[in-house]
C-alpha cells in the first residue's frame, strides 16, 4: 500500500490529509482516523494501522479517488519526532574491513515534501551544498532493544530521502563534522509516498537513483549496505525509543555526489517506491562545477559505472 499526505490544489498546506495513492489517483483517507488525526495526521494513521488496515484496503480497491492531476503531495511525515542519519554505510567498491556503524540526529525542521524548494542559507561560509539520495526507514513504534530478527515489528513502511549536505573539505561536513551542516531548514526532501513494509519483501534488493537538471548522479543498489536495515533497526533502537512516524535515513553511496545550486531540479526515485522532484533556490546565486564532485571525495561516472553491484543492472527501471 502507498501512503500519501496531501492536499487538494488550491488548499493550504495546514488543511492536509492523508491518502492512499492508486493508479486512479489518491483515495482520502482522513475520515478514517480517529478524532481530527492530530497535528500530523500519517504519524495517527502509522499509530493506529492495525485497526485501520482493514479500511484502508477497501479504499484502495473502491474508493473514489481525486485525479492526480488535483492533488498536491505533501511530505509523507510533515515532522518526524526524530530523523535517524546513518553515515556514510555503503561499502563502495573498497577492500576494507567494515567500519562501525554510526549515526547522527538531523533537524525534524528541515523536511520538506515533493515539488517544495531547497533553500540555500545565505551564509558565505560552507564550501559546497551537495545532495545524498538514501533510503528511509519509517518506523512504527513505540520500539525499544529491537532484535534484528524481529526488525519488521518496527517498521512501518519506506520512503525516499535527500539528504543535502553543507560540506567543507572532501567529506567533512560543515563545522569540522557537526551534524548543523545537515539540519537546515528545507535540507530533508521526503516522499512521495511511503511503502508499507509488506509490500518490500527485502530492502537491500532496491536500486537508488537521483538526477540533476535530467543528469544521472546517483546509481546504486542497496545491496551494497555496509549494515543493512535489520541491524540498523536494531542499533538505533538500543541507544533510543524510536516512536511512530520517526524516520532513519539509510546513507548513501558517496560514489557520484555533485553540488546543487541555483534553479537546478533534483529527481529522486527508488525501485518499488516511487519518485519525487524538488528545486533548488539560492540567495546569492553561487556556481559550482556541474557533475560529479571530483575532489577528495568522490569518484567520476566511470568509476560508478565500473564498480557498482552488477545486480543493480537487473534492478533498474525505465527511467524519466
Amino acid at each position: 500500500m502507498k501512503l500519501v499526505t496531501f492536499t487538494q490544489l488550491g488548499s493550504p498546506a495546514a488543511g492536509a490529509s492523508v491518502g492512499v495513492l492508486t493508479g486512479d489517483g489518491v483515495v482520502d483517507a482522513g475520515h478514517l482516523l480517529p478524532g481530527d488525526g492530530g497535528v500530523d495526521p500519517m504519524i495517527g494513521l502509522i499509530g493506529n494501522f492495525d485497526q485501520l488496515r482493514d479500511g484502508l484496503a477497501d479504499l484502495a480497491v473502491s474508493g473514489p479517488a481525486i485525479p492526480r492531476d488535483q492533488v498536491r503531495l505533501r511530505a509523507p511525515i510533515r515532522r518526524p519526532g526524530k530523523i535517524v542519519c546513518c553515515i556514510g554505510n555503503y561499502w563502495e567498491n573498497a577492500a576494507r574491513e567494515p567500519r562501525p556503524l554510526n549515526m547522527f540526529l538531523k533537524s525534524p525542521e528541515a523536511v520538506i515534501g515533493p515539488d517544495d524548494t531547497v533553500r540555500l542559507p545565505a551564509t558565505r561560509d560552507p564550501w559546497i551544498f551537495m545532495h545524498e539520495a538514501e533510503l528511509a526507514i519509517v518506523i512504527k513504534g513505540p520500539a525499544k532493544d529491537v532484535d534484528e530478527n524481529d526488525w519488521r515489528r518496527a517498521v512501518f513502511g519506506f520512503t525516499c530521502f535527500i539528504d543535502i549536505t553543507a560540506r567543507g573539505e572532501g567529506r567533512m561536513t560543515w563545522r569540522a563534522g557537526s551534524w548543523m551542516g545537515k539540519s537546515f531548514d528545507t535540507f530533508a526532501p521526503i516522499g512521495p509516498c511511503i511503502v508499507t513494509a509488506d509490500e518490500i519483501p527485502d530492502p537491500q534488493r532496491l536500486g537508488v537513483r537521483l538526477w540533476n537538471d535530467g543528469e544521472l548522479r546517483h546509481d546504486y543498489s542497496t545491496s551494497d549496505m555496509e549494515h543493512q536495515v535489520p541491524e540498523l533497526v536494531a542499533f538505533a533502537s538500543m541507544i533510543m525509543t524510536l516512536n511512530s512516524g520517526d524516520v532513519i535515513a539509510c546513507g548513501t553511496n558517496h560514489e557520484g555526489l555533485g553540488a546543487v545550486q541555483n534553479h537546478e531540479r533534483l529527481l529522486m526515485e527508488i525501485d518499488q517506491i516511487g519518485s519525487m522532484a524538488v528545486t533548488v533556490s539560492d540567495p546569492l546565486e553561487r556556481t559550482w562545477e556541474r557533475g560529479v564532485y571530483l575532489g577528495a571525495d568522490s569518484t567520476n561516472h566511470a568509476a560508478v559505472r565500473r564498480n557498482r553491484p552488477q545486480e543493480a543492472h537487473l534492478l533498474r527501471n525505465d527511467r524519466p
